[in-house]
């Protein structure tokens, strides 16, 4: 249970930087922060494992830079479900997915 909360937790504060610093990402408020790190945790649990299974392919010819673009993919798909939670490009998203993604690899390396 507390990886789960450690995994939420970092992504809340990842959103939080990637709306800081990359342009085209803003954040309504702690609520639509916390409503799209729920949904994207139980995103990346339950659906990014079929669609890496799907994606094989491609993502070795790419040497694994296709998991950016998935990651991205998905990033955009929450944020259509969030309303308070504006992406403006994909090439944000992508930016947002990538820090998001080394915030939450960061946090989880700290406290393990």
């Amino acid at each position: 249970m507390s990886k789960i909360l450690i995994r939420f937790l970092a992504i809340v504060l990842g959103l939080f930087v990637a709306a800081e610093i990359v342009p085209g990402i803003t954040l309504g408020g702690i609520e639509d922060a916390l409503v799209f790190a729920v949904l994207l945790a139980l995103i990346n649990m339950l659906v990014r494992p079929v669609l890496i299974v799907f994606t094989l392919p491609i993502t070795i010819l790419t040497l694994g830079l296709f998991i950016f673009i998935l990651n991205a993919i998905l990033f955009l798909f929450v944020d259509g479900l969030v309303s308070g939670i504006e992406i403006e490009s994909f090439g944000s998203a992508l930016l947002g997915s990538i820090v998001v993604s080394i915030i939450s690899w960061f946090i989880q390396k700290l406290t393990t």
